[in-house]
């Protein structure tokens, strides 16, 4: 590391001979870049060397030490001073610490006493050098992620978290312009088109939803900004007045159409109403995302203004008797095509009455209901009905379409349909049911046959290997295979059981043998299925 660079300042040659030879310099940190006989020379001198220290007499002709001092703290304010005299005056000393000289020291000075003062000094520079690289390394820091900081403050700002009277100092903080004026904020919702293998959420898309607005928004006396916000992408509008609404969100549907060919993507905008400053937009920012709960309702319509979907009025649905009855019907007896019919009524109701939001969905949950309370009463798997994991929260904004939501519903109940009209036809169910009870609590009996099951269900081998097979689409002996082989690669994977123990414990009394079954059944060895190799 370079030393810091000094500029001596005497006007006796000899002292500034004796000074520049005496002190071991690079030792104590530092080198001698120059030397000046009076103030006028140095002055000039330390602007062109532009030294970290001035080592100055004060009593010199043309310009006196304590005059230079006054003249560089202006022109070079981290430069530090030492002043030298002979002369041991208060007044002196006085204006030396008002000009911030680091020390004074008397004439004749030592050697030893400078480069004390020297140590001492670099000491400080040392310090200081120290802090301008911390503040220099933080302001990098900080300038790297103040798109961060811009985002996480767009982010606080549409969620209402900034308080309405901080919200000003910390857009001019991140360098952000929040004009005062009427303001409204929207939603972007997307949907990949077929092919394009993009996911929802995915960063990419985000970055050019944002950049395609910005770029392409065109409205009159309408400022756009687009953020990201919460992995969707949020428009801040300022507007001349709330009477820029309908022109806005028809720009709006403009740039939705463009959407299509441009980035191959249906977008969906749910836009809040105006408020009158930037302070309220997380406001707006309810009332988009209010908007965009209502796609499921307004089929093509890509732009919708909560205003106008919050004054829809109706009356209301609800699922009669009678209607309860034909679906049940339908369900427990009719064919696939009357189950179709009755879900398509149903949401057509939907369609047809403009419900609100909330409406819709408690008529949606009363379809439902009725749906789950048939199969409980059937004694259906409700999971088998509904899907896995399945715990009874479904809401209407989970779907994007009336037609979407039509789909998922008549999938469930043609699926409880199926179950009830095998149940009805075939008073076997139950005897399977009783069958793989029985299977799996005695698949690790190695005396375990179809006959064994067959005496505990009062039935003969012939007839219950049809039945069983043609329920299950496997025979007896695949069904105790298949659970044994579940079983064996459960306790591979979670113990440290030997091979010819976990044989024992579901059903072989042969190791061997078990190893072959398994090979077959997964392709691998115990042992290798084990350590995580592939087939």
């Amino acid at each position: 590391m370079e030393g810091y660079r000094v500029l001596l300042v005497d006007d006796e040659e000899e002292i500034r001979e004796g000074i520049r030879h005496k002190i071991n310099w690079a030792e104590l940190g530092f080198e001698l870049a120059g030397s000046a006989a009076d103030g006028i020379e140095a002055l000039e001198l330390a602007q062109r060397l532009r030294p970290d220290v001035v080592l100055t007499d004060i009593k010199m002709p043309r310009m006196d030490g304590l005059e230079l001092c006054r003249r560089l703290k202006p022109l070079l304010p981290e430069t530090k001073t030492v002043v030298l005299s002979g002369f041991d005056e208060f007044e002196c000393a006085r204006q030396a610490v008002g000009l911030g000289v680091f020390e004074y020291l008397l004439k004749p000075v030592s050697a030893l006493e400078l480069g004390g003062a020297l140590e001492r000094l670099r000491e400080r520079l040392d310090w200081e050098r120290q802090e301008r690289r911390e503040i220099e390394f933080l302001r990098r820091r900080y300038e790297e992620g103040l798109p961060i900081l811009r985002e996480l403050f767009y982010t606080r700002l549409l969620d209402g978290c900034i308080p309405p009277g901080q919200v000003a100092d910390q857009a001019a903080r991140y360098g952000i312009e929040l004009a005062q004026g009427c303001w409204t904020a929207a939603l972007v919702l997307a949907d990949a088109q077929e092919g394009t293998g993009e996911a929802d959420g995915d960063e990419l898309r985000t970055v050019s939803i944002q950049s395609f607005f910005q770029r392409r928004f065109s409205l009159a006396r309408c400022a756009l900004r687009a953020v990201g916000y919460n992995g969707m992408v949020a428009l801040l509008v300022h507007m001349r007045d709330e009477g820029q609404i309908d022109p806005l969100t028809e720009e709006l549907g403009r740039l939705c159409a463009l959407a299509v060919p441009l980035l191959g993507m249906t977008l969906f905008v749910g836009v809040g109403r105006p408020c009158p400053g930037p302070e309220l937009l997380h406001k707006s920012m309810e009332g988009a995302a209010a908007a965009t709960d209502y796609r499921v309702l307004m089929g093509a319509e890509q732009v919708l203004y909560i205003g106008g979907l919050e004054a829809r009025r109706s009356a209301g649905l609800t699922l009669e008797e009678a209607d309860h009855q034909a679906l049940s019907a339908a369900v427990k007896l009719g064919s696939r095509e009357q189950v179709a019919q009755l879900i398509h009524q149903q949401v057509d109701r939907v369609r047809e009455a403009r419900l609100s939001l909330p409406q819709s969905h408690m008529f949606f949950l009363e379809v439902f209901t009725a749906l789950t309370r048939m199969a409980r009463a059937g004694e259906a798997d409700i999971e088998e009905i509904f899907g896995p994991g399945f715990t009874g929260m479904v809401s209407i904004t989970d779907f994007r379409s009336l037609d979407e939501l039509e789909e998922w519903l008549l999938g469930r109940a043609l699926r409880l349909w199926e179950r009830l009209n095998r149940q009805r036809s075939d008073s076997t169910w139950k005897t399977v049911e009783r069958a793989k009870s029985f299977i799996a609590r005695h698949y690790a009996d190695k005396e375990l046959s179809v006959e064994t099951l067959c005496a505990y269900l009062h039935l003969s081998p012939a007839y219950f290997s049809t039945l069983f097979k043609r329920e299950t689409q496997k025979s007896f002996t695949a069904y105790v295979t298949d659970l044994r082989m579940e079983q064996a690669a459960r306790m591979l994977q979670d113990t440290d059981e030997k091979t010819y123990l976990i044989a024992e414990r579901i059903g072989y009394a042969d190791p061997n043998y078990f190893s072959y079954v398994f090979k077959r059944h997964f392709g691998i060895s115990p042992s290798k299925f084990r350590a995580g190799q592939q087939p």
